[in-house]
């Protein structure tokens, strides 16, 4: 196949009117679809269920913005037949037709990208820009490992003995479970989705509940690119209700999960176990999140470090596992930077995504919003709040306000993930402590140093612990084949998303050889 280089998609900008024009064209548009009903897709059926997901918007909590189908045991085991099924066939397609309709899925949410930001906007509470670059990052998967498959679809280079030939070649795995996070709910579920199916696997989709509305807008993306039935399955529900019925079951081959860690191991644990019927050790892949550290000693530009500690720790409102929940500052320049992450933080405009300059929205649900006001009202038990106002009832939306916390390392606050617009602030005596600080944590995803001092870089490349370590940047936004993205410890299996090791998870690795 003859592909231009990978390259990323762009990010749109929002200072040109006639993106602007588009958005709020797109919001009109799909705001007017809202409260819609979306049925599970088994086998390209629509199939209608007896219960319902209710999906709301979290910036007005009163409105419905979809209501998708709620699968139980029984939809789970007709995908899941649907999808055995349908593997013998399309396991057997060639790669080079597996990666065209990969590429014409990027086509195909290229020319919907407005309208999956006005989605995001309204299931996900993102601002534009998170919106926008968690779409461009659904592009970049599908076009990265279309690209990714034809670069393997003949196997590796292994050495031979004289008179014998050699091949190390892969085969698809499968069925596999997707069960997506509803943080990034387009570029995750279509990441996951698109490395399985391009491999050659059938794939069930299980959406998060907050965000199911968009992964049915993700099924008709690959419905569309031409992807047969049977080989997608749409299958939005609870966790609870099917999780461990799709993990469990014996012809499910391999699950990828992003989402917590009490979540993710309770899939390693149920995966673990083989069951009556099952002839293979399922393979698990997991992304579980973080507490994510950056480091500023005192050689640092140290205006530059306040303003990414601030991009870092609140896009999103703090909902990314790359987030940056900790600051840990050099004592000699932690009353300079932590006066700036301060003024920074309060120039932050919060409210409703309806417009460009709405810099940080509300988080997802009312559990969330309970779970990190939980975690603000024990960070003013220990310690002394610089920023951020109590959080109301979330009857209006759910909006937490940027909060800073200046606490010792020891505190809940710095420890535990919180999944919020929270940022703990703790003092280090010189490099050595403040890099051990850092790495004392279960999680180890992403961190970052900001410092002029090489020998204080090149000491955090090898010892600080976590999957992504960025040097005198931000520490979120990883680029799909720029920077592939997992994380060590409790983090997660380090499978790297978007990176050149991340298609061969989904493929048994064959040797074949033959004597002449």
């Amino acid at each position: 196949m003859g592909l231009i280089p990978y390259k990323n998609e762009a990010y749109l900008d929002f200072s040109d009117e006639k993106n602007v024009a588009e958005m709020q064209a797109a919001l009109k548009k799909v705001g007017d679809s809202l409260g819609g009903e979306y049925p599970l897709v088994i086998g390209g059926k629509r199939v209608e269920t007896d219960g319902e997901v209710i999906s709301v918007n979290p910036a007005k909590p009163s409105e419905v913005v979809g209501r998708t189908g709620r699968a139980t045991e029984r939809e789970a085991d007709m995908a899941l037949a649907t999808a055995t099924e349908a593997f013998e066939k399309w396991s057997r397609t060639s790669p080079e037709a597996r990666a065209r309709i990969m590429l014409r899925a990027a086509a195909v949410m290229r020319r919907r990208r407005f309208e999956f930001l006005a989605w995001e906007a309204y299931e996900g509470g993102k601002p534009w820009f998170e919106a926008d670059a968690q779409v461009a990052e659904a592009i970049d998967f599908l076009e990265y490992y279309a690209r990714e498959m034809l670069r393997l679809k003949d196997g590796v280079e292994i050495y031979a003995i004289p008179g014998e030939e050699s091949r190390y070649f892969y085969r698809p795995m499968g069925v596999g479970v997707v069960i997506a996070p509803w943080n990034f709910p387009t570029a995750i579920l279509t990441g996951m989705s698109a490395a399985a199916l391009v491999a050659g696997n059938t794939v069930i989709m299980k959406p998060s509940e907050f965000t199911s509305v968009i992964g049915a807008k993700v099924a008709e993306v690959f419905e569309e690119a031409g992807v047969p039935e049977g080989v997608f399955n749409y299958l939005p529900g609870y966790g609870s209700e099917v999780g461990d019925y799709l993990v469990g079951d014996a012809r499910t081959r391999f699950i990828s999960f992003t989402g917590s860690m009490q979540t993710g191991l309770r899939i390693n644990e149920l995966a673990a176990k083989q069951t009556p019927g099952q002839r293979w050790i399922k393979r698990v892949i997991v992304e579980m999140g973080g507490k994510d550290a950056m480091v500023i000693d005192e050689s640092a530009d140290l205006d530059s470090a306040a303003v990414d500690i601030v991009k870092s720790a609140y896009g999103y409102s703090g909902q990314k596992c790359s987030a940056a929940s900790r600051a840990i500052l050099h004592e000699k320049i932690y009353d300079e930077v932590l006066e700036k992450v301060v003024e920074g933080a309060r120039l932050l405009k919060i409210g409703a995504p309806d417009s460009a300059d709405i810099n940080v929205g509300p988080v997802i649900s009312e559990p969330q919003f309970e779970k990190v006001s939980g975690y603000i009202n024990s960070g003013n038990q220990e310690g002394e709040r610089l920023l951020g106002e109590n959080p109301g009832d979330g009857k209006d939306g759910y909006f937490v306000s940027p909060t800073i916390f200046a606490v010792e390392e020891k505190a809940r606050v710095a420890n535990e993930e919180i999944f919020g617009p929270v940022l703990s602030v703790v003092k280090a005596r010189d490099f050595s402590d403040a890099l051990r600080i850092a790495n004392d944590s279960p999680y180890g995803l992403t961190g970052g140093v900001y410092s002029r001092n090489r020998e204080h870089l090149e000491k955090a490349r090898h010892e600080f612990q976590a999957g992504n370590v960025y040097f005198n940047r931000t520490i979120t936004g990883a680029l799909v084949g720029v920077q592939p993205f997992g994380g060590f410890g409790m983090s997660g299996t380090d499978s790297k998303a978007g990176g050149p090791d991340y298609l061969p998870l989904h493929m048994l690795a064959k040797t074949v050889v033959e004597r002449f």
